[in-house]
């Protein structure tokens, strides 16, 4: 075996169904013969032990293990293994209230806490000294499947004809989902028709700007050319137009003007998902965990949380948790705001993800992993952001993760998972009303981006859009549950039959934070019942 990084140490710690102490591992790493350490000290390991510690490796490399039998050695409290408490649970509902921090902890509990019940009947009992034992889970049982991962096939070199091809796949994607809505015509054919005649017009929004009377004015642009809409304050349409962002696709019906120069609009549609759709389920009780922004390598990452989630997760209660979904920033980054560096726990960027590599390997290793990049990863800003390097890939080769782009579409046994990190987020809560987007609730922006049928439609503004041969950010198919996270807010609820789910984040706040008035919510884990879209919201704080 080649341990070439402490990841690789962790990794294979985690094989034999231990997590480890850093200083631990760092001790591991630099042994002469890597391999054979660790090896002697799972060998040598107490039987209550859930974690490799700095005294197991040294008992072992200074050649002072007991080579009696493992159940007769005598173990500290320090390093005694710990019986793993539940963590706080709360129930989400539709309409997305706040977490209730409150609740009983699991022990105080009925036996009926959905999934439980399945939990306790597939997993492997605790051992009698109140340690946890590996799962006993079948892989075989799985399907997971990744789609719109553009990573490897990036097409856009920034020239002027490239943005022209983007916008226009965008264009005819979203029209087409609006043309049965519609009998529209082109822009150049509109301008020939006479006035007074009703039509219809489907665009991109060019421009959206109030007039001395109070009405708005409307640009649209097709192929064709553009073509100005016109919507009268007394239409009541201004809840619609206040939803209205820049360059996305919108359809208008209304009547023409005498002279046929202006639209005067009687209706507005978004390309939106339909109001009810079928679903998918897995055929067995399954459960994802969906987390995001761990920011490993920032001095607020909290550690402990993090531990007692990976703790929890390979109790018997968490053996349906089978997959990992993570939405982005993996890592603080460097560089990413003013004076970050004075946050930073670790200021390599490389270093940061072989930490991550680390925690991530607490994880149990038969959990199947999908994660994509944030604005705060070693990744191009500009979105569709293609999956990372390899040489953070190798990194981060920990229980064979699947890396991919973001946004990228996962398909966990029949449910349809949107995963984007949400930079545009912050656009969408910036220019709507308070009302309908707020980082207080950060799922209701969510809506908004599943309304316009796009993860990111405003151009030029705070979210950089890469050109490509292809809008990778159009949300083509209606997925079933549409994870971001980003704003470090925990929300979600049900639009339209779709669970949007913002998934808070791992990071206490930062004086940067503190600076723009953001209070994070930290070390929640939302976990998501495949077979029934029900979620549960558990608290590790």
């Amino acid at each position: 075996m080649s341990l070439e990084s402490n990841a690789r140490v962790v990794s294979e710690l985690a094989a034999h169904g231990y997590n480890a102490e850093r200083e631990a591992v760092t001790l591991l790493a630099g042994a002469d013969d890597a391999a054979a350490a660790i090896e002697a000290v799972v060998e040598h390991a107490p039987d209550a032990a859930l974690r490799i510690t700095v005294d197991h490796v040294r008992a072992v490399v200074d050649g002072r293990a007991a080579s009696t039998d493992r159940s007769a050695d005598a173990t500290s409290p320090a390093t005694a293994a710990k019986s793993v408490e539940s963590p706080v649970e709360t129930e989400g509902s539709a309409a997305g209230e706040a977490v209730d921090s409150t609740a009983p902890h699991e022990d105080e509990r009925s036996s009926d806490i959905a999934g439980s019940a399945d939990a306790a009947a597939t997993a492997e009992p605790d051992r009698p000294d109140g340690s946890h034992v590996a799962h006993d889970r079948d892989p075989s049982r799985r399907e997971l499947e990744v789609g719109n991962d553009m990573t490897g096939h990036s097409t856009g070199t920034g020239e002027y004809a490239d943005f022209v091809r983007t916008f226009r796949d965008r264009y005819e994607r979203l029209s087409t989902l609006l043309r049965g809505r519609v009998n529209h015509r082109p822009a150049e054919a509109i301008a020939d028709m006479p006035g007074g005649s009703d039509a219809a017009i489907i665009g991109l929004v060019n421009d959206v700007r109030s007039t001395k009377s109070g009405h708005w004015l409307i640009e649209l642009e097709d192929t064709t050319g553009t073509f100005p809409v016109l919507v009268m304050k007394d239409k009541r349409l201004a809840d619609v137009v206040d939803e209205i962002l820049f360059d996305e696709c919108l359809a208008v019906e209304g009547t023409l003007a005498d002279d046929a120069g202006l639209l005067f609009a009687d209706s507005l549609h978004f390309p939106d998902v339909p109001r009810t759709h079928p679903t998918g389920g897995a055929d067995r009780h399954v459960q994802a965990a969906l987390i995001s922004d761990i920011h490993v390598g920032s001095d607020e990452f909290v550690a402990d949380a993090w531990t007692r989630f990976t703790d929890w997760l390979h109790t018997p209660e968490a053996a349906p948790v089978e997959y990992l979904l993570i939405a982005g920033d993996m890592v603080e980054g460097v560089g990413v705001y003013p004076d970050q560096d004075e946050e930073l726990d670790v200021v390599d960027i490389y270093e940061q993800y072989e930490l991550f590599a680390e925690y991530l390997a607490q994880v149990p290793s038969d959990t199947e992993i999908v994660m994509i990049p944030g604005n705060h990863d070693a990744v191009r800003l500009a979105e569709p952001q293609p999956g990372f390097s390899e040489e953070i890939r190798d990194i981060l080769d920990v229980h064979d993760a699947r890396i991919v782009s973001n946004p990228a579409t996962v398909s966990v046994e029949g449910v349809e998972v949107l995963m984007y990190h949400g930079v545009s987020l912050d656009e969408v809560i910036a220019e709507l009303p308070d009302e309908k987007a707020s980082y207080d609730e950060p799922h209701k922006a969510m809506y908004q981006l599943l309304k316009k049928r796009h993860v990111a439609p405003q151009f030029g503004g705070h979210t950089r859009i890469a050109p490509e041969d292809r809008d990778y950010l159009v949300i083509e198919d209606v997925p079933d549950v549409f994870h971001t996270g980003h704003v470090h807010k925990l929300g979600w609820g049900k639009y339209h039959d779709v669970l949007a789910v913002n998934s808070g984040c791992w990071q206490a706040q930062t004086d940067f934070q503190k600076s723009v008035n953001i209070d994070p919510d930290a070390g929640y884990a939302p976990i998501l019942d495949l077979d029934t879209l029900e979620m549960t919201v558990r608290k590790f704080t």
